[in-house]
Formats: C-alpha cells, sequence, structure tokens
C-alpha cells in the first residue's frame, strides 16, 4: 500500500503532529508514505516525495506544516483535477490523507468523484468544519489569544483604557467568545450573536461609574470589513463613553507557536485513526469529534452538517460582566 499526505489551506498548530503519526502508523504496517508539499497545488505539479520515520522526527513540537500549504485556483478546475489525478497514480498513491478545513474537503469530494480515495483531517484554529466540536489547532490558537490578551491588559489597565482586540476565527465566534470569557471581557462581537454598540457603551459608562477603570471587547474578525473595522468600533467607543479606547488586532500570529498538549495528542489520534480507516478498506471519509469520541462521516454528509455555538458561554459571559 501507497498513501499520500499533504496539507491545505491555512496552517495550524498540530499539522505535523497529524503528519507524524499518519507516517509512522502507515509505516508501521509496512506501507509507503509520500508527502506532497503545497497542498493541492503541489500535487498538480507533482512536487512529491518519500517519507521515513526519521524524515518526521522533532516536528511535535513545531507550529506550521513541513509540507507547507497553499491555495489552488488551478484545483478548481477539471484540468487541475485531472493533472493531480494523474501524478496520485504515476506515484502509485492508493489512498490520500488531506488535513485542512472545508475547502481542503471540498478538493478531496472532487478527487473521490475521479476515484481517489481520500480520508480527511480537520485542521484549522477557527474550529468552524461543521461536523466536528473540535479542529487541530484550535485549543493552541485560542490560548495564543489568551497570553496576548493578558499582556494587553497590563498596559489597558495601567491607562484605564478600553481594548477593543480583533481575533480571527474567519466566520465563525469560537475562539472570540472562549477568550472572552477567559479573560473576562465585557463582550464579544460575533456572527452568531446579535449585539448592540450603545448598550455595551452604556454597560461601560454604568461600571465606569461604579468605579471600574479598564475593559476589554473582544471583535471576531468575521463582523468586519472594508467598511467597519475594529478601529472604527474603538472609537465610536470612545465618543459614547469618554473613555479612551485602542483596537488591537492580533492577527495571523494566533496560528503560530508551538502547539498545546491537547492540540498534539488529539492530531496524533486522528492520524492514526485516519490510517486504520485506510487499512480497514474505507474511504471519502471525515474524522471528527463527537460527544469527545474520534468518529468519521462520509465527506458529502460531513459537508451537509450544520455547526453549533456555545451560546451558553455567551450568556454567561454577558451576566458576569458587571
Amino acid at each position: 500500500m501507497t498513501i499520500g499526505i499533504l496539507t491545505s489551506g491555512g496552517d495550524a498548530p498540530g499539522m505535523n503532529a497529524a503528519i507524524r503519526s499518519v507516517t509512522r502508523s502507515a509505516i508501521s504496517r509496512g506501507w509507503k508514505v509520500i508527502g506532497i508539499r503545497r497542498g493541492y497545488q503541489g500535487l498538480i505539479e507533482g512536487d512529491m516525495y518519500e517519507l521515513g520515520a526519521r524524515d518526521v522526527s522533532d516536528i511535535l513540537h513545531r507550529g506550521g506544516t513541513m509540507l507547507y500549504s497553499a491555495r489552488s485556483k488551478e484545483f478548481t478546475t477539471m484540468a487541475g483535477l485531472e493533472k493531480a489525478k494523474k501524478n496520485l497514480d504515476n506515484a502509485g498513491i492508493e489512498a490520500l490523507v488531506v488535513i485542512g478545513g472545508d475547502g481542503t474537503y471540498r478538493g478531496a469530494l472532487d478527487l473521490s468523484r475521479l476515484g481517489v480515495k481520500c480520508i480527511g483531517l480537520p485542521g484549522t484554529i477557527d474550529n468552524d468544519i461543521v461536523c466536528t466540536e473540535y479542529t487541530i489547532g484550535f485549543d493552541t490558537a485560542q490560548n495564543t489569544a489568551l497570553e496576548m490578551l493578558d499582556k494587553l491588559k497590563d498596559t489597558e489597565m495601567s491607562h484605564n483604557r478600553c481594548s477593543v482586540v480583533e481575533v480571527m476565527g474567519r466566520n465563525a465566534g469560537h475562539i472570540g467568545v472562549n477568550v472572552a470569557a477567559a479573560t473576562g471581557a465585557i463582550d464579544c462581537l460575533t456572527v452568531e450573536i446579535p449585539f448592540d454598540l450603545d448598550d455595551i457603551c452604556r454597560k461601560i459608562v454604568e461600571q465606569k461609574n461604579a468605579g471600574k477603570t479598564h475593559f476589554e471587547l473582544i471583535v471576531c474578525e468575521g463582523i468586519v470589513n472594508k467598511d467597519f473595522t475594529s478601529d472604527d468600533i474603538a472609537k465610536y467607543i470612545e465618543e459614547k463613553t469618554g473613555v479612551t479606547s485602542r483596537a488591537t488586532v492580533l492577527g495571523h500570529v494566533q496560528r503560530g507557536g508551538s502547539p498545546t498538549c491537547f492540540d498534539r495528542v488529539m492530531a496524533l489520534k486522528m492520524g492514526y485513526y485516519a490510517v486504520e480507516l485506510i487499512a480497514n478498506g474505507y474511504s471519502n471519509r471525515i474524522v471528527a469529534v463527537k460527544n469527545n469520541k474520534l468518529v468519521d462521516y462520509e465527506i458529502n454528509e460531513a459537508l451537509n452538517m450544520q455547526k453549533g455555538y456555545d451560546e451558553k458561554l455567551h450568556s454567561v459571559l454577558r451576566v458576569l460582566s458587571i
């Protein structure tokens, strides 16, 4: 058996742990493993090489992905798909493990329609893959954001400010609501829950009059755009409350850094699970977490599921921010 492995879309801490797990689990069965660089674009260009057990040594603690990642417009065309399929056939790859988000899964679905056996692992800091409760990289990203918020609070307290902090997550508020609750923010602005800036400003004024001297407001990137930025929110709060307000965009630093223990262990389990699926004759499946256990779904089913949001945590956040 020869299998391929690639990472696609945005990088996430823990992807290397998954690569290591897939590679060594397959080698332990006597299989050959081909690493594909730069995702689907690298597959189209035939940028691949054999991975041995030593090639994946000392990568557990490293963020990013040793196989690199890229987005590929060419792969969305039939010509691109056919090039990818031809390169898989030429390399003798009988099954392909892909690590990434929904876009990565849609690519795997397209390949499966051409007869390629695919297994998907959820890798994105946003935790926005609809079929799973957890994605590789999410735990590290929220802890990175929390560490930065804690440091920002030091200067915020020193100057009696309101910090408007924009976190990543694309169109999902999972990072935002968790770090908002963990840092004691006054609220979290996210697409899942309605918000009213005037109500937030009134709350700030009330708390200021009661003796509170500093505030944090978490903004999820999904609600901002070129016409409505975190800077605009900070300026509005300052005008309405008289509290000096500054916006901070945490940005791509949230994708980096050494993965947490949780991300590493979950990635190892998922990688091993993926190889077991292949060994048992399964294909076109997505590995997911449900009720804290590993499960798998058919790709089409996985892409059509609904993702939940922790509305209860958001309610608790608002109740406690008094």
